[in-house]
């Protein structure tokens, strides 16, 4: 929205310039949000704008928090220009706006990685992995009859590690939920004892972490950091296959953790035996505790995930179009996920109410033929 338009629109609005600062945060959003929402279709507004709320204002900024990462892209992207031209009819000048995500106003105290204090030689280094995602954690997962024997077995582990099931093995297809099992219990177990040393790392890490530890000449480092954690949660176990020397290490640093009656958590997306390439060994000590599947959710567990989604993310969905999306996407939860991310662009970018003819538009050829015939044949 050009800004000498917008200005021109809201030329009989009051400048709020000399007195602002006497206005909350609240107050100054509000009426923002109020002439916004005329200038926007109402499904658009409510979707994207509805959530936001006004954490600070001053002389040259006011932050806003949005309900997720994504609201926040989304606002940044399509309508800082809006919103900002409407702040400066307002005041009469400049104000910065910025946006934080909500998930991001309190977040754990969850490094990268926990490490064993550093070795006497006075190196710091660690292992360099994905940080544990705070989004995962139990609350935000969905149980239904295709998980609830890893679900389960992952609130067991929290209450009891290494105790119970040592290892953890949890296997299944792409999408499903075994990334999201793995942080949540790693954020479960720090949310309880945050002195607890917590590694998760896909095993495409530590392999890369082994090369560059050999070539530098630092296995004692290596050994010692991956040795020394309360927790290790390996991702995608599957990529060892073929990989010996990577296997090698990994068998001394499994034992190490298990000898020392620390629990260690491993996904796949397929059971030990069936992983080729993977010394009969490892397999061996991978069924020492439980293995369990996750399957493809039914449609009460994917309309469930929804629902869910619809929830955290404030996201305005019509009950026939969650049941429409539910019947379409049947092969995973990121499916889902990517389901209605692309309707709420699709609805954005036409300025189209959501209902279940807009979704048949908007997912038909999205996710391949699979899904499209799917689609044609609820149409």
């Amino acid at each position: 929205v050009p800004g000498r338009h917008l200005r021109s629109a809201l030329a009989n609005v009051p400048s709020l310039s000399k007195e602002y600062m006497e206005f909350t945060a609240d107050e100054l959003w509000a009426q923002v949000l109020e002439i916004s929402r005329g200038r926007l279709q109402e499904q658009t507004y409510r979707t994207w704008l509805s959530g936001t709320v006004a954490v600070s204002l001053t002389d040259s900024e006011i932050l806003i928090e949005a309900p997720s990462d994504f609201h926040v892209e989304w606002i940044e992207g399509r309508y800082s220009n809006l919103l900002s031209d409407t702040l400066m009819a307002l005041l009469g000048r400049p104000l910065n706006l910025s946006f934080r995500s909500s998930e991001q106003a309190a977040p754990l105290n969850i490094p990268a990685i926990e490490v064993a204090p550093p070795a006497p030689t006075g190196t710091n280094a660690r292992p360099t992995s994905s940080a544990l995602n705070e989004r995962y954690v139990f609350d935000h997962f969905v149980v239904g009859n295709n998980n609830e024997l890893a679900a389960a077995a992952c609130h067991a582990v929290v209450e009891a590690p290494a105790r119970v099931y040592n290892p953890l093995f949890i296997y299944g297809g792409v999408g499903l939920g075994k990334t999201h099992l793995m942080h949540a219990i790693g954020n479960a177990i720090l949310a309880a004892d945050a002195s607890c040393r917590v590694a998760y790392v896909p095993s495409e890490q530590f392999t890369n972490d082994l090369v560059t530890s050999i070539q530098g000449g630092k296995m004692a480092q290596f050994r010692r950091r991956y040795r020394q954690m309360d927790l290790l949660l390996v991702d995608d176990i599957q990529f060892l296959k073929g990989k010996e020397a990577t296997q090698e290490e990994f068998f001394h640093t499994f034992n190490a953790l298990y000898n020392a009656r620390k629990q260690i958590v491993l996904t796949s997306d397929r059971p030990p035996k069936e992983i080729r390439g993977l010394e009969e060994r490892l397999v061996s000590r991978f069924e020492w505790g439980l293995v369990a599947d996750i399957n493809q959710p039914d449609y009460e567990t994917r309309l469930a995930i929804l629902q869910q989604k619809a929830r955290h993310d404030e996201i305005a969905l019509g009950s026939d179009v969650m049941d429409f999306i539910a019947r379409a996407c049947t092969s995973s939860v990121r499916e889902l996920e990517g389901a209605v991310i692309k309707l709420l662009a699709y609805s954005s970018l036409t300025n189209q109410e959501i209902t279940v003819e807009l979704a048949r538009t908007a997912l038909k050829g999205t996710f391949g033929s699979h899904l499209s015939s799917i689609v044609d044949r609820l149409t």
